[in-house]
């Protein structure tokens, strides 16, 4: 079983097999392939020493493979999740270490333009604010995934990637773990989007990601920044919804991020969604701003929470596409921020 609840959703999302439908592994044997993987590595510029390090010795984890065929299909409810993540221990220990790290939460809110509370909620739900240590070799599982058929091309990808991020200095090869299908560090990015959005925020040469408080909080900033994060907003908020309103829409069709295979319901404007008669909480008015929202069941027509969502929430499905997991990030964030001010 996965160790938190984040990557469990994740892997369902980008590995979940249909049994009795999963492919052979490729023909040839694991050495051979490997050596096909140094000549490439090479190819790509991977400095020889590197490539001898990093791939020496490396075998098939057999214990991966089997991880990576036994995943339950299963469907989470939004309250099931919310029940594990945004439990009152989880909530006060944000506030805590919101408290604790406020200069470097601050100061980075400020360079990325993203509100502390969310940084917080991700490496919260992520890796219980870093207390949760991924302790699979990198390389081994990679290279193991990258040889399987069944996701081939991808872990082949996630594998050059942490061969780049050694050849650029970022990690030595002595540190990279993981879980067992390659996310990484306390905000558990994948090798990709490690060499895409992991920042130096300090500055001292390597992006440290597992042990340096201001580069992880700046890794999460930069990953939402870089998806049109807009600190002027909020992610969304709950609501209720008249009889009749999401049957009149049919099914939704909207992606909720781009890439994204997660839907929304169409987006309108905060007044539209006022005059369709969608509430919050007790009755109220929705605000008045010029704002578009969209709609979100986590739990699809027959849930019976619904969400609008403002632009940020799809910076958040980039993060993980996942209903539960984006509503799961907002929802904490509201109630570490609520914290604080008691």
């Amino acid at each position: 079983m996965y160790r938190h609840i984040a990557a469990f959703v994740a892997a369902l999302l980008i590995t979940s097999p249909v049994m009795g439908q999963v492919k052979p592994p490729p023909k040839g044997d694991f050495d051979t392939w490997l050596q096909g993987i140094r000549e490439e590595a090479l190819q790509r510029g991977i400095k020889p020493e590197v490539v001898a390090e990093a791939l020496a010795d490396v075998k098939p984890n057999r214990r991966v493979i089997k991880r990576d065929r036994s995943q339950a299909e299963f469907k989470l409810t939004l309250s099931t999740y919310l029940g594990r993540v945004a439990t009152p221990h989880n909530i006060r220990v944000g506030a805590r270490k919101a408290l604790k790290h406020k200069a470097l939460l601050d100061a980075v809110a400020k360079k990325y333009g993203v509100q502390s509370r969310f940084i917080l909620a991700i490496w919260g739900i992520e890796t219980r604010y870093g207390a949760v240590k991924a302790d699979v070799p990198l390389i081994s599982s990679l290279a193991t995934l990258a040889y399987d058929a069944r996701r081939s091309q991808f872990f082949k990808r996630q594998l050059f990637a942490t061969l780049q991020m050694v050849n650029r200095g970022y990690i030595d090869v002595n540190s990279l773990f993981g879980s067992w299908a390659g996310a990484m560090g306390q905000p558990q990015f994948m090798p990709s989007s490690y060499l895409a959005f992991a920042q130096d925020f300090d500055g001292d040469g390597r992006r440290d990601i597992w042990k340096n408080e201001g580069d992880v909080f700046a890794s999460i900033a930069n990953y939402l920044a870089k998806h049109r994060w807009n600190d002027n907003q909020t992610w969304g908020r709950k609501v209720e919804i008249p009889s009749g309103l999401v049957k009149s829409f049919g099914k939704p069709t909207r992606r909720a991020a781009p890439g994204c295979r997660a839907r929304t319901y169409p987006q309108k404007t905060l007044a539209e969604w006022q005059e369709l008669g969608v509430r919050r909480l007790g009755g109220r008015d929705l605000p008045v701003r010029d704002l578009k929202a969209a709609l979100v069941l986590p739990d699809g027509p027959a849930g019976k929470d619904a969400y609008l969502v403002y632009r940020n929430y799809s910076a958040i499905m980039a993060y993980n596409c996942a209903h539960l997991y984006a509503v799961t990030v907002g929802t904490l964030a509201d109630r570490i921020q609520g914290e604080l001010r008691k």
